[in-house]
């Protein structure tokens, strides 16, 4: 049987940051037109100076703690050097395990939903290299790239695992928990564009490992571990040697193929940043990185659980998705009732907004506010509407954002709790549905059918439990 091995190199991008890593171009690069978010020093200009961004040591290293690493006391900073054209300096600022300093964090785990821990080897920061936009035709193509430098020198985390994963599931599962992670921890908006790029290596029968980049989501990463496995494995078959080299991922087609060989380490050439003195941390900046951690998703679930009374299927749901659940706490703060303004969102709230659950400010952007769900589920508690009309009230809100009670009162969608006018809808449906009745004088499920009509026919004004009185009281009638 094959023995697959596979280790991830991710890059998560430090999108809460307001600047470069080693200079004031903006961070977010988004949006504007190629090469505009440009200086001397991100492009590499002789006689520029990098200056470290503070903040950016701060994130990387909290991440580092969440994830389990050592942080170091001293940092230092090495040229990596390799051309690539997406690479200004033809050097990258970085950080590596060598002469007896370390990464920003190392030796670290991080554990799977099954209780598997896959170790994290290093966390490194380092500086982006800037965007090849491959023209029609794709990689394979000549001369047919355009580079845009604008993301050249953002603040980037690495993190490198050891190939502890056996299969592309495992790798999906690790790459979606670790983005919720990085999501609490406010060091990275994994829904921005680019944020968050992975790179995979793949090896079977302790062969030659074979790097896969350009994967451009967690989906394709999957597809593309696939076909990689499907890829050696028929090598083995016909007993071609393997051979350690750089692969790139087709989306399109949905093939790797062979970019480049593998460079070694040395390749490199790492040597110390001369621009960059030692950087000494010390105990007291990562005790205060430990005494401000932001919630992680396991902690939040714990108190969803146990605070709110939360189930636990209702807890997932709302943590999978951090801005949902900073949604739901908010509207919390205004009526508190978090059984109910859980199920609401997840069975009705949610439903609305799938297609917009990818878009990073889908939430931000919205007309629905918190206080548009507090004073709805509010008046569903108070009895005042029901729930088909409350799904009703929760599109108008949608498009128009008026608050749930200006539209009840505009709209006149009150619950109907008059006997008199219940009992002529239920003498209506009793009238049109005659089979239906018949029925339920038998069956007792089929008054749910009877009591469906009736709310239909108040336009779901009817308060069900006195339609279901007066339905069970006729039905007892033997001349109804």
């Amino acid at each position: 049987m094959s023995q697959v091995k596979i280790g991830l190199e991710i890059h998560a991008q430090i999108t809460e940051l307001e600047s470069k890593l080693f200079c004031s171009c903006r961070g977010n690069y988004r949006d504007q037109r190629p090469n505009t978010n440009i200086c001397e020093t991100c492009c590499g200009l002789p006689g520029t100076l990098p200056i470290i961004n503070k903040k950016a040591i701060e994130y990387s290293a909290m991440t580092s703690v969440a994830l389990g690493c050592s942080v170091p006391d001293k940092i230092i900073f090495y040229r990596k050097n390799y051309f690539y054209p997406d690479l200004p300096k033809n050097f990258q600022i970085t950080q590596y395990n060598v002469y007896g300093f370390s990464s920003i964090g190392i030796g670290g785990s991080f554990e799977l939903d099954d209780s598997r821990k896959i170790r994290i080897s290093r966390i490194q920061l380092e500086e982006d290299p800037g965007r090849i936009a491959y023209l029609e035709g794709g990689t394979n193509a000549r001369n047919s790239a355009l580079i845009d430098y604008n993301r050249a020198g953002v603040a980037l985390i690495e993190i490198v695992t050891e190939p502890d994963f056996t299969n592309p599931k495992e790798v999906r599962l690790f790459l979606n928990k670790l983005s919720l992670t990085l999501e609490h921890l406010a060091v990275c908006d994994t829904l921005l564009e680019g944020s968050v790029r992975c790179d995979v290596n793949v090896s079977m029968n302790g062969g030659n490992k074979v790097e896969i980049k350009n994967i451009n989501s967690f989906k394709e990463v999957e597809r593309a571990i696939n076909y990689e496995i499907t890829r050696q494995t028929n090598m083995y078959k016909r007993s071609i040697k393997i051979v350690s080299e750089t692969r790139h991922w087709d989306d399109r087609k949905k093939i790797t193929f062979m970019s480049r060989s593998k460079e070694a380490e040395h390749d490199y050439r790492y040597f110390p940043e001369p621009d960059i003195p030692m950087i000494v941390l010390g105990d007291k900046f990562i005790a205060n990185i430990r005494n401000h951690m932001p919630e992680l998703p396991n902690q939040r679930f714990d108190r969803f659980v146990s605070g709110y009374k939360l189930s636990e299927h209702a807890s997932n749901i709302l943590i999978n998705d951090k801005k949902l659940a900073d949604f739901f706490e908010s509207i919390l703060k205004l009526y508190f009732s978090p059984v109910e303004i859980a199920n609401f969102l997840i069975t009705d709230f949610k439903s609305m907004i799938l297609d917009d659950a990818e878009s990073t400010g889908y939430l931000k952007n919205m007309k629905v506010k918190p206080e548009h769900i507090a004073e709805l589920v509010k008046m569903i508690a108070a009895d005042e509407i029901s729930r088909i009309t409350a799904k009703d009230i929760l599109v108008k809100i949608f498009e128009s954002g008026m608050l749930p009670s200006e539209i009840v009162n505009d709209s006149n969608s009150l619950k109907i709790a008059d006997e008199k006018i219940l009992m002529d809808a239920v003498e209506s449906v009793f009238n049109t549905e005659k089979s239906a009745v018949e029925d339920a004088r038998t069956n007792h499920e089929a008054i749910n059918f009877l009591l469906g009509k009736v709310m239909k026919y108040t336009s779901g004004r009817a308060d069900p439990k006195i339609a279901m009185r007066l339905i069970n009281n006729k039905l007892k009638k033997p001349n109804a």
